[in-house]
């Protein structure tokens, strides 16, 4: 078994992965101190894994890059105070700082103003995404690491194993090369940045639980998250931090031939179930606080199959623009709902007098986007709280949706210096995390002993 030395080996080219090999290249260079570094990826040069290179990288951030002051305490209710805030103000204080870095390296953000989606965060309706996602910000950090002729990219090479000297401190790492060999690669400090473990059947079984092995992943990088980072240090005793037992998720687009096809916009009119049901509020909260649950809802309760329907009113309003346009598909169109319904194989009666009774649940309230506008239903078995308008002016539209994983919460714990903790507290010598590695996400949705519980309430019943 031959082996390489290292000043510092990072595990995965994600965002984390990248920022931080650029980050200690440029340091080590600026203090004039040699140092070699290795970035390890289990994909193809070129192929771009896991997450990062897919996303669109809408940032909680205003015109000026001032950072949701709503965000942290978002993040304490979600996950009923469970959350560690000190980790979250570090983020908070460091996000600005982190995109001008990206920024200076030839990233463009831009900053969107956004006159039709309620924000449920404090940025004067404004975002921050990179011009051309998140494969902008990829190819740019790459660009810069590829010119350090001290850093070596192993590409096809997969972590395996943490090494330790006798004392325990972690020292390198054992791979595997593309051709099934083991090599073991020595560094006094290894990071790992290689995501969570969405791609990975069996611990999604093991952790999150039944019907997982239903669930796509949302872009194809993602199959490349095993969770061997997190195996990896939990062997060397690290600490783990949050939900274990849960999952991101996002109804996506059945028909689209291109990654991350999400319909944002459940909000602005209805999803039904394949028996022309609805099954959750869709308007109970703002957009990004609410289109995860429904997508949970629908891969968990009802076939993973589902339509969102709407008529003429909301796509007008939204049309061009991002909440219907992630997906390379047009929305499916109809004069009535009756042709909508025969266009997606749904029971046309069912369908009709769905709509029919929703429209008639309505209240009189005006319809008022940017606010939660408490134009309700009352009566059905599922109201809607805010935004229920009818769906009576044609042209009707529909998107059959399905819901694909985004990724997962449980992690390893880490503290503000990215140092990998033990259960005691104490830092694990050697070994650092960073990225969706590192557990931060707490409660989303029910979990499987609880979903457990009330399948046994509904049996007594």
């Amino acid at each position: 078994m031959s082996s390489l030395t290292y000043d510092l080996v990072i595990v995965g080219s994600g965002f984390a992965g990248c920022m931080t090999a650029l980050n200690f290249l440029e340091t080590c260079e600026r203090l004039n101190k040699p140092t070699r570094v290795a970035l390890v990826e289990v994909g193809k040069k070129g192929e771009r894994c896991g997450a990062s290179r897919w996303t669109g990288a809408f940032l909680r951030m205003g015109r000026g890059l001032d950072f949701d002051e709503d965000w942290i305490q978002e993040m304490i209710q979600v996950s009923n105070g469970q959350a560690d805030l000190e980790y979250c103000r570090q983020l908070a204080r460091e996000a600005k700082t982190s995109v001008e870095y990206v920024e200076n390296r030839g990233v463009n953000f831009i900053r969107h103003e956004e006159k039709n989606v309620l924000l449920e965060f404090k940025t004067n309706q404004h975002f921050v995404m990179p011009d051309g996602g998140g494969w902008a910000i990829i190819k740019a950090l790459m660009k810069n690491i590829e010119k350090y002729e001290n850093c070596d990219i192993h590409w096809e090479t997969e972590g395996r194993n943490l090494l330790t000297d006798q004392q325990g401190r972690v020292n390198g790492l054992q791979v595997r090369r593309a051709n099934g060999l083991l090599e073991n690669i020595y560094a006094p400090d290894v990071m790992l940045a290689s995501g969570g473990f969405e791609g990975n059947r069996e611990m999604l079984a093991k952790y999150v639980g039944p019907k997982t092995h239903e669930l796509q992943v949302i872009a194809p990088g993602l199959k490349y998250n095993r969770g061997q980072g997190l195996n990896m240090a939990l062997q060397v005793g690290a600490d783990t931090a949050g939900s274990f037992d849960s999952i991101h998720s996002e109804l996506v687009d059945t028909r689209a031939t291109k990654p991350d096809a999400v319909i944002w916009g459940h909000n602005y009119g209805i999803v039904v179930n394949g028996n022309c049901e609805r099954f959750y509020d869709e308007g109970k909260r703002h957009l990004f606080a609410t289109f995860e649950m429904i997508a949970l809802e629908l891969w968990r309760d009802h076939n993973n199959k589902g339509y969102f329907i709407t008529d003429a009113t909301t796509m007008t309003r939204f049309r061009p623009g991002w909440v219907y346009e992630s997906t390379d598909q047009e929305p499916i169109e109809a004069k009535t709902i009756s042709e909508l319904a025969k266009k997606l194989g749904l029971d046309e009666s069912k369908l009709e007098n769905t709509i029919t009774e929703f429209n008639a649940a309505c209240n009189d309230r005006p319809l008022d986007l940017m606010k939660l506008d408490g134009k309700a239903t009352t009566g059905l078995k599922v109201n809607k709280s805010n935004w229920a308008n009818p769906i009576n002016s044609p042209p009707f539209y529909a998107f059959p949706v399905t819901t694909q994983i985004t990724f997962t919460f449980g992690g390893v714990k880490v503290n503000t210096n990215s140092q990998v903790l033990a259960p005691s507290g104490t830092p694990l010598p050697g070994l650092w995390a960073t990225g969706e590695l590192t557990g931060l996400y707490y409660n989303a949705g029910v979990s499987l002993a609880q979903r457990l519980q009330i399948s046994k309430e509904k049996a007594a019943l």
